[in-house]
């Protein structure tokens, strides 16, 4: 069977230290529930300095300075240590600061809903045109707005304040007057998730080599819907992303699955491919805001600084067999049904042992589980424990169940098969898909053989469903391009067959 393959991947984090304050959930309720609460009178004295990002371990993997092997032989906690590298760039993305990424949000706004002041436009341009992949956007920009004007659309207009370093620097303006899906905070959200997918796609397109124009279809993945009164999550995302990005030739469509639909869009995209509707189709996410400073009071509890503090995106190419690059088993995939159950044993079942039963394989035979790749610098304190350990060690235990691990081996099998978790709790943004940029390496130049990508996600929380939900897909090394049935036959090859079934076929005639 020829399958699809992984062709690139592109990530980015935005270090985003004023929205923490004025557009995370946490605040922003506390603001209205609390608002003399001690946790906000504290809360400035515990965000990081863009230096300290660069300078965190989990951030630099995340953008491929760093492998996850190496973000292993850190002790934790690791929000005291200091990366061996700490660089912007990386060889999957970058660590945009705070504002070059208003700036993007400028440039990716197609409404003139986002108002930038006049003097702080100057300072932006001379940034941007620095930029290796945003230097020709920088005409967007224009020429800003008066201070006085901004006030004004913040204080009697409902817009969102944009600020930096503690000062108005903009804002974001309504769309409609009585529409709740086109207020200012929503369509804040929405410009910071097109702004942010834009920029990890890219840096898939300029990480990878890839001709752009060659893309067909996006898929985005994200967790923010757009739209309006009418249809409030009808999209589309994708097509708005892949026109900033300059993909001309692409159309898209947006998936939502909470935390697992990354996965979903992976399957999805496979899919496409193998069935040949698509040659090019490339998955992408944006961050959300309203997750900055989630865990912020555990933190600060803490004396921690607030890790919780940049918006997370990516961007992957799927592409046709090129008998090199890992291939996607679309015949090895698990999903959580609706029959399922929630039980963590049906879960891990319905997951990664069924997939890996109709393949012959066993638990052992995946050689990287990449699961929900929560940073647990950022969960513990919050009481949630290693997310990523918990994983594995169930994973582990299902092994032993089913014979095919010992139980003496279980914390080896956590070491040799499970990663630690480097990605921001962005919701989506960890779950499987952080790896796929490593993974692509580790199966082809790498030591690698298979990897299974899982995601999860929690629909009861849109009160539609009680129903967890999850899907998982193998990654392997690819073996060559295998021709399909029919596949490299000459037209001469062809005649000869036909005329021989004819030959045959009257034959067959004449001695009736």
């Amino acid at each position: 069977m020829n399958y699809p393959v992984i062709k690139g991947a592109g990530y980015a984090l935005i270090h985003t230290p004023d929205m923490i304050i004025h557009n995370g959930t946490t605040q922003t309720i506390e603001k209205i529930t609390n608002p003399d609460s001690e946790y906000l009178k504290k809360l400035p004295e515990h965000i990081r300095s863009y230096d300290q990002v660069l300078n965190y371990v989990p951030n630099q993997v995340y953008i491929g300075n760093m492998t996850p092997s190496e973000l292993s032989t850190y002790e934790m906690p690791w929000y005291d240590k200091n990366a061996k590298i700490s660089e912007r760039f990386g060889k999957f993305g970058e660590i945009m600061p705070q504002d070059e990424f208003i700036a993007l949000m400028k440039i990716v706004d197609a409404f003139d809903l986002v108002k930038i002041e006049k003097g702080f436009t100057e300072i932006l341009k001379k940034k941007i045109i620095n930029h290796p992949l945003l230097k020709e956007d920088v005409a967007k920009l224009k020429e800003g707005e008066s201070l006085e004007d901004i006030e004004k659309l913040v204080n009697e207009q409902h817009a969102e304040a944009i600020y930096y370093e503690g000062n108005l620097v903009g804002c974001v303006k309504r769309a409609h007057d009585v529409d709740a899906n086109l207020t200012s905070h929503v369509l804040f959200e929405n410009l910071v998730v097109k702004a942010s997918g834009v920029l990890a796609f890219k840096h898939l397109v300029d990480k990878n080599n890839i001709k752009i124009e060659e893309i067909e279809y996006v898929i985005e993945c994200s967790e923010e819907a757009c739209g309006d009164m009418n249809q409030r999550g009808g999209g589309n995302f994708a097509k708005a992303i892949a026109e900033c990005a300059g993909a001309v030739n692409a159309t898209g469509s947006d998936t939502r699955g909470f935390c697992a639909a990354p996965t979903h869009a992976l399957i999805q995209a496979a899919s496409l491919v193998k069935a040949g509707t698509y040659e090019n189709v490339v998955i992408v996410a944006g961050g959300a805001t309203a997750k900055l400073g989630m865990n912020g009071k555990d933190h600060v509890k803490k004396d921690m600084p607030i890790l919780e503090d940049v918006i997370g995106a990516f961007a992957i190419l799927i592409s046709k067999n090129d008998g090199i690059n890992p291939i996607i088993r679309t015949d090895l995939v698990g999903r959580h049904t609706v029959g399922t159950g929630s039980s963590p044993q049906a879960v891990i079942t319905s997951l990664i042992t069924s997939p890996l039963d109709r393949g012959g394989l066993k638990i052992t035979d995946i050689d990287k589980y990449s699961v929900e790749m929560q940073n647990p610098d950022i969960t513990k304190p919050a009481g949630a424990g290693d997310v990523p350990e918990a994983n594995y060690k169930m994973i582990a235990a299902l092994g032993v169940k089913r014979k095919e691990l010992e139980r003496k081996e279980l914390p080896n099998f956590v070491k040799k098969h499970g990663m630690p978790g480097w990605a921001p709790t962005q919701g989506h943004i960890p779950s499987g898909v952080p790896y796929i940029g490593f993974a692509k390496e580790d199966l082809t130049t790498g030591e690698l053989n298979r990897v299974m990508i899982v995601g999860k996600g929690s629909l009861f929380l849109g009160r539609m469903t009680n129903l967890f939900d999850g899907v998982s897909v193998v990654l392997e090394r690819n073996p060559g391009v295998v021709e399909e049935a029919g596949v490299g036959v000459s037209k001469d090859e062809i005649k000869n067959m036909i005329a021989e079934a004819m030959k045959d076929f009257a034959s067959h005639i004449l001695n009736e």
